[in-house]
């Protein structure tokens, strides 16, 4: 496993932790938009699917793959 795999998988664990903050979640979201890869874009589709999450981590997870596919 490549080192972006690894870096997106602690960043989906941090984005669905909810005993996180709010603020620490969607920074987690946001760093996966960041990288890039397809990986990150299939994780963030997976975040935006996630019925557990808030809906406005939901819809920023759904925001940052938009980003990615442009």
């Amino acid at each position: 496993m490549d080192s972006f795999n690894k870096e997106i998988k602690k960043l989906a664990t941090i984005a669905t932790d909810m005993e996180l903050s709010g603020s620490l979640r969607s920074n987690a979201i946001k760093s996966i938009g960041n990288i890039g890869t397809h990986e990150a874009l299939l994780s963030l589709l997976e975040l935006a699917a996630n019925e557990n999450l808030p809906p406005g981590d939901r819809k920023l997870a759904l925001k940052q793959a938009e980003r990615n596919i442009k």
